[in-house]
């Protein structure tokens, strides 16, 4: 039992035990989830239907169950989804996600899109991997959260060769009611959430919904600078729905969101050090890998444990505030043809201040700093509108969808109005007047420290047209076909400055990736001499094949092959390749599922997949040469991390997921993931020898296991609900393994 499993199964067991249900919203909360015959409705191709005939591998969790389990983010889906990890270096607000392991790298497009109501989450990019769109005050008063795994290319289109989670919200209701719930546990948890439907008129509905949570991080900070603790959670989240049914065939649906996060972000920490005499990869020289050694050293003479950190940055801090309007217009034309038009708009600001590297030593690795006068990492606008056609013939022999999609996407203060200033093997007390103490070798006649102030805006366009059908070739024999074809476009205005130091001051102005102006000095950091434009377009098409069987009502049997594609996208390191390609991937998938009923009932699906992955964005590291060795004629300031087109991997592996309910009163909710994620080869990357010491490249090599993609996970949760009189609610008592 891991450490991890505690401290969730504490919170959950916590939160269940102190939430008290009106019998009338238990009974709205259950019935969100599932149909009046007791079958999960989830919306995965885009229209309801029942969980157990949607051939496709999906874990659900209705809203009882996200508040037992005391899901307060996305990330935290990750302990009961076993097909699910997360990669949350940078905190729970800019973690991003992993499916059958597919992951997201540096600036690299996601590889799992999250829908909030079938409206993708505002995009927000910044120096660093800013995760999904998708972070925390989402996750209350839903009707159900769907997690799809596998290539959704067709119906959902942008970048999702692992899969896509739909948040679907609780929708306004024609009855006066609401609840308050509270939530208390260990580490200061302290959870409010208030919701209140009120129905105006007969035919127009209005929902209220606030969530307020705080609480202390789990990461213990041993340092004595700066905070105690980090990845904590501190946040508000408000939300308000309008449902106006205009007429008998025609509703509109509007959502207004907003949240807002303020926490000390996360800290990694430093459990390795290259003790051999030659280059490593913790640090270039002898003196940078003796000070990381001795701090893994300290910590183990010091007895830390696996929570704690040690941390050098006086004021860490990551605030993201984001909002969102998204509008649904149904339309029933006749009982054949439904018409739907979804159209958003949203905007995402970041700001953060942290150490990136965990390290505690005389010269800081790498800090990271928001811009002067307020200018922040990232402040992005997403516009996005899609319409929708759904139609059947009149004996539901053929059912079918078609529509079109465009997002677009824009730095919400245009070009320059995003900053990141960012030191590097320097200790600075004001980063912004240049007072830094850098890293000094050889008696001070070589300065390794410097700073790094990068002015980077994007741009996006995404355009898609899909089309898919299913035909009855008997009542129990079914064949889907669907394509889509996505054109991405993605622009970035890059003006980086790097600024020599000394302990006297900066000691030269340069750009980092333009040619400098000869003679340039200090009015390179206003004058944009050193600004360059990037673009990078690409089109793919993709595409689903499948087979359905049903032999019972209650089984169902399933095989397809889809195809997934990746948009390619810009470097931020400047090591001569500007762009990276679209990546593609071919899976092909079987799958079993049944439900079964009587004194024992309950429902298991089981997926197996296969998946072909070629052109595979990777990332590469490179370390800078130095002047002596041979055929280094311009030495690089720094070793870069950069996206390439260098993997080739196979992924296939097994998934399970089920439920049982013994008796009324006792139910378990399990899931198991088997995932064999290697590469399978590669080409080597590109690499200029004048620069960069090519021979020490690291990359993705034939046998690598793929990052976040463990081998085995398994999970299981048991809840036990009281016998209580209805008159007194509901409660109700769980743990889970993991």
């Amino acid at each position: 039992m891991s450490t991890k499993f505690i401290r969730h199964a504490t919170l959950a067991a916590t939160a269940m035990g102190v939430v008290l249900s009106t019998p009338a919203m238990a009974q709205e909360a259950q019935g969100a989830a599932y149909a009046d015959d007791g079958a999960i409705v989830v919306t995965a191709r885009r229209m309801e239907e029942n969980l157990q005939d949607v051939p496709i591998s999906i874990s659900v969790y209705n809203q009882e169950q996200l508040a037992a389990r005391n899901i307060v983010s996305t990330t935290d889906l990750a302990t009961y989804t076993p097909s699910l990890a997360i990669n949350g270096r940078y905190g729970p607000e800019k973690s991003s996600f992993a499916i059958r392991g597919f992951s997201q790298d540096l600036n690299t497009q996601p590889t799992v899109a999250v829908y909030f109501a079938e409206a993708v989450a505002p995009r927000l990019s910044s120096n660093i991997t800013s995760g999904n769109g998708a972070g925390v005050g989402d996750m209350f008063d839903l009707q159900n959260v769907q997690v799809l795994k596998g290539p959704q290319g067709t119906l959902f289109g942008r970048n999702t060769t692992g899969g896509a989670i739909l948040l679907v919200p609780q929708k306004p209701t024609g009855d006066l009611e609401g609840y308050i719930e509270g939530t208390i546990g260990n580490y200061d948890t302290r959870r409010v959430q208030a919701v209140l439907n009120v129905p105006l008129a007969d035919t127009f509905k209005v929902r209220l919904g606030i969530d307020r949570n705080k609480r202390d991080g789990y990461i213990h900070n041993r340092s004595g600078i700066g905070p105690k603790d980090f990845n904590d959670s501190n946040y508000i989240a408000a939300r308000l729905s309008i449902l106006a049914e205009l007429t008998p065939d025609l509703e509109n649906y509007t959502i207004f969101k907003y949240s807002k996060s303020d926490t000390n972000g996360s800290l990694g920490r430093m459990v390795y050090c290259n003790r051999s005499p030659g280059s490593g990869t913790t640090g270039s020289t002898s003196i940078v890998r003796a000070a990381v050694c001795d701090q893994v050293d300290s910590q183990i003479a010091q007895g830390f444990g696996y929570y704690d950190v040690l941390n050098d940055h006086p004021n860490p801090f990551v605030v993201n505030t984001t909002w969102q309007v998204i509008n649904t217009t149904t339309w029933d034309v006749s009982d054949n043809l439904t018409v739907k038009n979804i159209v958003s708009y949203g905007e995402a600001k970041e700001k953060y201040a942290f150490n990136l590297s965990g390290d505690y030593i005389p010269f800081t690795f790498v800090h990271v700093q928001p811009g002067e006068d307020g200018k922040v990492q990232g402040d992005q606008w997403t516009f996005t509108e899609e319409l929708q056609l759904q139609g059947s013939t009149g004996d539901d022999r053929f059912t079918w969808q078609a529509g079109g999609y465009i997002e677009l996407s824009e730095p919400r203060r245009g070009k320059g109005g995003q900053t990141q200033v960012t030191s590097i093997f320097s200790s600075c007390t004001d980063v912004y007047a240049f007072k830094c103490n850098p890293l000094s070798l050889f008696g001070g006649a070589f300065v390794v420290g410097n700073l790094g102030i990068a002015h980077n805006v994007y741009y996006y366009r995404n355009y898609g047209l899909y089309a898919q059908g299913t035909f009855k070739i008997t009542d129990q024999l079914s064949i889907t076909a669907g394509i889509r074809n996505t054109w991405d476009w993605q622009k970035e205005h890059a003006d980086n400055i790097r600024v020599a130091l000394s302990p006297n001051g900066p000691v030269g102005f340069s750009c980092s990736r333009a040619q400098t102006p000869v003679g340039a000095g200090a009015e390179l950091l206003t004058n944009e001499a050193c600004t360059r434009t990037f673009v990078e377009k690409s089109s793919e098409p993709t595409w689903l094949v499948g087979l359905d069987f049903k032999p019972t009502e209650d089984t169902l049997v399933y095989a397809k092959w889809a195809r997934g594609y990746r948009g390619g996208g810009i470097n931020e390191a400047n090591f001569g390749v500007e762009t990276w390609d679209p990546e593609t991937l071919d899976s092909y998938e079987v799958g079993f599922k049944a439900s079964f009923r009587g004194a024992v009932r309950g429902n298991i699906s089981v997926a197996g997949f296969w998946n072909d992955f070629t052109n595979q964005q990777a990332s590469v590291f490179i370390p800078q040469c130095v002047a002596a060795d041979p055929g280094c004629t311009n030495p690089a300031p720094t070793g870069i991390n950069g996206i390439q087109n260098v993997g080739k991997s196979r992924l296939r592996g097994i998934e399970v997921d089920g439920s049982v309910t013994v008796f009324d009163s006792l139910r378990f909710d399990f899931g198991y993931a088997y995932l064999d994620a290697k590469v399978q080869g590669g080409s080597v990357p590109f690499c200029d020898d004048s620069r960069f010491r090519c021979s020490q490249a690291s990359f993705l090599t034939k046998g690598t296991v793929l990052p976040f993609a463990p081998k085995n996970r398994f999970t299981v949760t048991g809840t036990y609900t009281l016998p209580l009189d209805e008159s007194l609610g509901e409660l109700s008592v769980g743990a889970t393994f993991t």
